[in-house]
């Protein structure tokens, strides 16, 4: 059962392990070793949903790592129940229940493992991914066990919102970026025509636009070559 003492001393080493901006892969590991030490389980493993598919992430040990590859492999299990229902999965007693994951209970099986729970990472309707708990003897998830792995899952949850959020708005100024370099590096050309030629700057660009036309290259692609090599157009 969860110690509180040991979800207050996890939770502020996650936050912690949060704020330092880690890697994903790192944030994943910790919350895996966390939940492992807080509710007293074997080991645990993270998968996240991954363009439709069920992607091992991060576990605590190789045997952890084996269970959520075949995960990975069959798209069936717990933690691909979890994540798609959005629903925390409970297996008390894996090789005596009967689910549609035979070789995932082979693997268990063979692991040594014979209790699992899965709790879903989600944000709002979004289905993100699920974190594994696994027992090696027969378990009785209690209602603790359940809302420190929550918790934590949670607590991973925002962070993985807001790193794709910061990587959203990164791109975003990126493509910003570089549609502002593009539209420069154009009102050059144009300079750079109007002088050589005696023209107005929209005779100018309208050099630029047929020609881009005309050779089937992009208009910043021609504005670069007059500015940078000297091409006339």
């Amino acid at each position: 059962m969860a110690s509180q003492g040991l979800l207050i001393h996890a939770v502020s080493e996650f936050a912690r392990t949060l704020a330092r901006g880690s890697a994903l892969g790192d944030v994943l590991n910790v919350l895996a070793e966390r939940v492992t030490t807080v509710v007293g389980v074997a080991g645990a493993g993270v998968s996240l949903l991954e363009s439709g598919q069920f992607r091992f992430a991060a576990a605590t040990d190789e045997r952890c790592a084996g269970l959520e590859r075949v995960q990975e492999e069959e798209q069936a299990g717990p933690g691909v129940d979890a994540c798609l229902t959005g629903k925390i999965v409970t297996l008390a007693d894996l090789p005596g229940t009967s689910v549609g994951w035979a070789r995932y209970q082979r693997a268990a099986r063979e692991a040594g493992i014979a209790a699992v729970a899965s709790a879903p990472i989600g944000h709002d309707l979004e289905k993100i991914g699920a974190v594994d708990l696994y027992s090696t003897g027969r378990r009785d998830w209690s209602a603790a066990d359940l809302g420190t792995a929550t918790i934590l899952a949670d607590m991973a949850t925002g962070y993985l919102v807001q790193a794709r959020e910061l990587d959203h708005q990164s791109r975003l100024i990126g493509q910003l970026s570089r549609a502002l370099d593009s539209r420069i590096v154009i009102e050059q050309a144009k300079g750079v025509l109007a002088a050589e030629r005696n023209i107005s700057v929209n005779e100018a660009f309208e050099v630029l636009r047929r020609h881009a036309r005309s050779h089937s290259v992009s208009l910043h692609s021609v504005a670069e070559a007059v500015v940078n090599l000297g091409v006339d157009p």
